[in-house]
């Protein structure tokens, strides 16, 4: 088999254009070596799959193109310029929002709040200036708009606290504000991991969503048939490394098992 090489249009249509590169990015950890000169690129309109046996080394990329890790080696671009994050902060100013598999939402907080935090707005005028008022009503009203433009239906009522909330519903939160704020790039760390099969499609709507929206998408996910019906292409890590990446029409999620254990290797 031959390594498939990205199309020259994404499945939003037209030309794609890369938005996030990495080249040979090396992180070790003592003798344990994490990532060994792995390659990425990401482009609009894009949903890439991230797959791996545990120990394959997800993780650690994800990390460092997040901001969460700094390699040791190799270069990251986005837009085509040379970026280097020291931190996630970082990496969420330059437009990279990180949705991780444990939900970083104030369960006691409401839905606006929760999208906002971090990122508050004050009301306009000395109100906000001097005496540092929050303008909720317009938060809550740009929530809502952003929610709504995901496609969810299940949230409405943006006062209401994340703790009455099932587990899609705030996963729902937690990737609209990814989206909201995530001018770029948005990654999603095992978005369907503990969710029932219903809320785990009304995540995957929201995956696509992103897509159509023209955001570069990196889904890091176990589930296969998942990966399969969502991802553009399927980046797969190995001992470290890449393996190779593959496309759902190139290749099946038999084939794609096989290239994660070794079973089969990809030539090129």
């Amino acid at each position: 088999m031959t390594a498939v090489a990205p199309d020259s249009t994404g499945a939003a249509g037209g030309t794609q254009q890369q938005i996030l590169s990495a080249r040979g990015l090396i992180k070790t950890f003592g003798r344990v070596v994490g990532l060994d000169g792995v390659d990425l690129d990401l482009y609009r309109g894009e949903v890439l799959a991230i797959i791996g046996d545990n120990g394959a080394g997800k993780s650690t990329l994800i990390k460092c193109l997040t901001g969460a890790l700094v390699p040791d080696a190799g270069t990251l671009e986005l837009d085509g310029k040379r970026v280097h994050f020291q931190r996630p902060q970082d990496a969420r100013d330059a437009g990279i929002e990180t949705v991780y598999q444990q939900l970083a939402v104030i369960p006691a907080l409401d839905i606006a709040s929760n999208l906002y935090l971090a990122r508050e707005e004050r009301r306009a005028g000395p109100l906000g200036s001097v005496l540092r008022m929050l303008d909720k009503k317009g938060m809550r009203e740009r929530a809502g708009k952003a929610v709504q433009e995901l496609g969810i239906q299940t949230i409405q009522n943006m006062g209401q606290a994340v703790e009455t909330l099932s587990g899609g519903q705030r996963q729902a939160v937690a990737v609209s504000r990814a989206a909201a704020f995530g001018g770029k790039v948005v990654v999603l760390d095992e978005p369907t991991a503990a969710l029932g099969v219903k809320e785990s499609n009304q995540v995957l709507e929201m995956v696509k969503s992103l897509r159509a929206k023209g955001l570069g998408v990196i889904l890091i996910s176990h589930n296969m048939p998942q990966v399969w019906e969502v991802a553009d292409r399927i980046h797969i890590q190995r001992l470290g490394g890449r393996a190779g990446v593959i496309t759902p029409q190139s290749h099946s999620m038999t084939d794609g098992v096989g290239i994660m254990t070794g079973a089969m290797k990809l030539e090129g």
